[in-house]
């Protein structure tokens, strides 16, 4: 039995950076009672004792904007796939409170999940390892690829930038495939085949280093599309000797990587103090150019990250082996950076 024909993707998804010439073109100005509902259900929350772990829909359940957080969690998940809301009051709330408010408006777009060994629901994106490979993305201030994370969506509150660097940059995986469907159709089907995947050191106890399955970057199921792209955890695979790749499928690696990267596909913008991304992760590769820090500590570059996963969304076995279905094991003693083999 033949594979069925790839065919291109006609979505809200499968923008270009000409659809979005400025952040004011796909940003949301959240208003002052947008605030006042957040901070009272804060209030609220804090008052029943419960803790991050506790946060649901059903337990923050911020009624009184329900409409607006309907329309904005539909761009994200059905429509053009991230928006930008813009003004949260970081400076003006205190840290725990923010990260309440944050965490509990973002179970309005996914169930939260783990996103390193430490089991954190709230990722802190700081610069701890410089520009050391072995260090896990979000905690560096090295070039990033454009890749996915292991969530279904995701979302970046900045806090404060980066003193010189740190742009945030996007592409849709939609665009990039029609392109590729376009130009080289021939290497799309490696990329549906898919690849292992390196863990990291972050699989869960008693599973190996890499993925025994092969984990595609694209794949449809019932109609939806889903996109797993981490150049860097199938090339630390190679480079340790666990698999290798042909000709045909590092080509197609190539080309996808250098479709992505085009000014005509990536669309690459600065955020402020008080921008809030929420991003279809499923659907759109993300970035972050090298940055400088700040020798002042309390000017560093500081984000706040969510992992968000969508229950109901359907996905190839691949890709939920992938995620995971609680996000990355929490196991006690392990931090985020890689050890090697030996330690993992």
């Amino acid at each position: 039995m033949s594979e069925p024909a790839i065919q291109r993707f006609d979505s809200r998804a499968a923008w270009t950076p000409s659809d979005y010439p400025t952040k004011d073109s796909f940003a949301i100005d959240l208003e002052p009672h947008h605030i006042t509902v957040l901070e009272a259900e804060v209030e609220r929350f804090k008052a029943s004792g419960g803790g991050h772990e506790d946060l649901s829909q059903s337990s923050f359940p911020l009624t009184k904007i329900a409409d607006d957080i309907a329309a904005w969690r539909a761009e994200v998940h059905d429509g053009r796939g991230m928006i930008l809301l813009r003004g949260v009051p970081v400076e003006q709330i205190d840290l725990d409170d923010l990260r309440l408010m944050y965490l509990g408006l973002g179970t309005h777009f996914g169930r939260p999940v783990s996103q390193s060994n430490m089991g954190e629901l709230v990722g802190e994106v700081v610069n701890i390892g410089d520009k050391d490979p072995k260090e896990r993305a979000y905690r560096s201030s090295r070039e990033l690829m454009l890749h996915t994370d292991r969530a279904d969506h995701i979302a970046m509150l900045c806090i404060r930038p980066a003193s010189e660097g740190g742009l945030s940059g996007y592409a849709s995986a939609l665009t990039i495939h029609n392109i590729m469907l376009s130009e080289r159709p021939d290497l799309l089907a490696h990329l549906y085949h898919g690849f292992h995947h390196h863990r990291f050191g972050e699989q869960p106890p008693g599973e190996p280093l890499v993925t025994r399955e092969r984990i595609p970057i694209f794949s449809v199921t019932d109609g939806v599309p889903s996109v797993i792209f981490i150049r860097g955890y199938i090339n630390l695979a190679v480079e340790e000797g666990h698999v290798t790749l042909s000709e045909g499928e590092l080509e197609a690696l190539n080309y996808m990587e250098e479709v992505s990267n085009r000014p005509d596909v990536r669309l690459d913008f600065p955020m402020a103090p008080g921008d809030l991304l929420f991003v279809n992760n499923c659907l759109i590769l993300h970035t972050r150019t090298a940055f400088e820090d700040s020798d002042k500590p309390e000017l560093r570059r500081y984000l706040l990250r969510l992992w968000l996963r969508q229950d109901d969304r359907p996905a190839a076995e691949g890709v939920i082996v992938h995620k995971g279905k609680a996000g990355i094991v929490k196991r006690d003693g392990k931090g985020t950076y890689y050890k090697g083999d030996a330690a993992a």
